[in-house]
């Protein structure tokens, strides 16, 4: 997989109109905080929304967001394959508030943990869970076992399978209206 192509913060805040910004979270995370102007089309949304964001690509540039720059640089692999080109923020929205750069809250939607803390606390108590159970029933410690092997996976690959399944809890899922909104937004 090639590399997408970044940009720096303090470079997107110069110009932040130059870029159709697109945020890959889930509709929680984005509720929590996003950069102004970002349209919300949730990483597992993206296949439905190519045709959208390749109007939109057509207009401006696209600049994918996430929390890290992780969820972003796969937005812009996928969006890579379908010939539509984007480019994502280095370090995400956590480098963009440590510059002190301006975001956007949605205070009418209710807001959710930012999926990493989601994922640490499933994780972290799948593990306890194991462990406790184990006591009483010892082959319950391979829950525990599991679950860290995971998480090895999970960072030798730079991927996370828990993530994908927590995304697809009720509260990360966006709401069809919203998303088709955003797509119609996008494609005009």
């Amino acid at each position: 997989m090639n590399t997408p192509a970044s940009l720096h913060p303090v470079q997107a805040a110069e110009d932040l109109s130059a870029y159709t910004v697109i945020d890959v979270r889930t509709p929680g995370e984005f509720a929590a905080g996003h950069l102004p102007g970002a349209h919300n089309v949730p990483l597992d949304h993206l296949g439905a929304a190519l045709p959208a964001l390749k109007a939109a690509a057509a207009r401006r540039t696209l600049l994918m967001v996430c929390a890290s720059g992780n969820r972003s640089a796969a937005a812009c692999a996928q969006l890579a394959d379908a010939d539509i080109p984007a480019t994502t923020l280095t370090g995400g929205t956590t480098a963009w508030i440590q510059q002190g750069h301006r975001v956007d809250r949605d205070t009418t939607a209710k807001a959710t943990w930012p999926m990493e803390r989601q994922v640490r606390l499933a994780a972290g108590s799948l593990i306890v869970a194991g462990l406790a159970l184990g006591t009483l029933y010892p082959p319950a410690r391979w829950l525990s076992a599991a679950i860290g092997g995971g998480l090895v996976f999970s960072a030798v690959t730079n991927t996370c399978g828990m993530a994908a399944v927590l995304a697809k809890l009720p509260y990360n899922r966006p709401r069809t209206a919203d998303l088709d909104a955003t797509l119609q937004a996008l494609g005009r």
